[in-house]
C-alpha cells in the first residue's frame, strides 16, 4: 500500500501481472479437445470392427453354401445312380424320388447364391435391392434347410426297414445319399443362422 502526503491511509495497488500465467492461459483451452479426439478414434475402431465382422460373415456364408452345393450334388448323383435291377431301383420309391428332387433343388439354389455372391464381390452390385437382400437370403436358406430335413425324414424310415430285411448295395447307396443330404442340411441350417443374424443387424436407412 502507498501513503499520500496528508497521512491518509495507504490505498492498495493492483498486483503486477504474472507473465507465466498469461502464457499458460491459452494452453488451458487445449484440454477440452482431447475427449473429442478419443471419441473420434472410438468411432473409427467401431466402424473397422463392423466391416471385419461383415466380411467374416460373408465369407462364412460363401463357404457354407459351397458345402451345400457339394453335398447336395453328391446326394443327387448317388440317388440317381442307385439302380441295380428288380426291386433295387430308386424309381420305385417315392421317398427316394423326393430326396433326389430336393437335392437337385438345393444344388440349384446354392449355385445361384454362389454366383450372386461372386458377382457382388467382383462388381460391388447385388441383383437384389439392399433392403430386401437379407430377407431373401434368410428365407431361401430356411426353406432349403426345411426341405432337406423333410426329404431325410421320408427316406430314413424306408431305408431302415429295408436294412432289417437285407443289407446290400442298394441300401448302402441309399444310406450314403442320405448322409450327403444330411450334411447339406447342416450347412444350409448354419447358413440360415448367419443370414438371420445379418437380417437382425440390417439397417433400412
Amino acid at each position: 500500500m502507498a501513503a499520500d502526503g496528508d497521512g491518509d491511509e495507504q490505498t492498495p495497488t493492483a498486483p503486477a501481472a504474472n507473465p507465466d500465467l498469461e502464457k499458460a492461459a491459452p494452453g488451458a483451452a487445449a484440454h477440452p479437445s482431447a475427449p473429442a479426439a478419443d471419441e473420434g478414434g472410438t468411432v473409427v475402431r467401431t466402424v473397422l470392427a463392423r466391416w471385419r465382422r461383415e466380411d467374416l460373415l460373408e465369407r462364412s456364408i460363401l463357404v457354407l453354401r459351397a458345402l451345400v452345393l457339394f453335398f447336395s450334388l453328391l446326394a443327387a448323383v448317388i440317388v440317381a445312380s442307385n439302380k441295380h435291377g428288380d426291386w433295387k431301383d430308386f424309381d420305385l420309391y417315392q421317398e427316394y424320388r423326393y430326396l433326389l428332387g430336393i437335392s437337385l433343388l438345393a444344388f440349384l439354389y446354392s449355385m445361384g447364391q454362389l454366383w450372386r455372391q461372386a458377382r457382388r464381390f467382383s462388381t460391388g452390385k447385388d441383383l437384389v435391392p439392399r433392403n430386401y437382400s437379407g430377407m431373401v437370403d434368410f428365407a431361401g436358406d430356411q426353406v432349403t434347410a426345411y426341405l432337406l430335413i423333410s426329404a431325410l425324414s421320408a427316406a430314413i424310415p424306408l431305408t431302415n426297414r429295408m436294412r432289417e430285411g437285407s443289407d446290400n448295395i442298394f441300401t448302402d447307396s441309399s444310406c450314403a445319399s442320405i448322409s450327403m443330404a444330411f450334411f447339406a442340411f447342416v450347412s444350409s441350417a448354419l447358413s440360415a443362422l448367419i443370414s438371420g443374424f445379418k437380417l437382425s443387424k440390417q439397417t433400412y436407412i
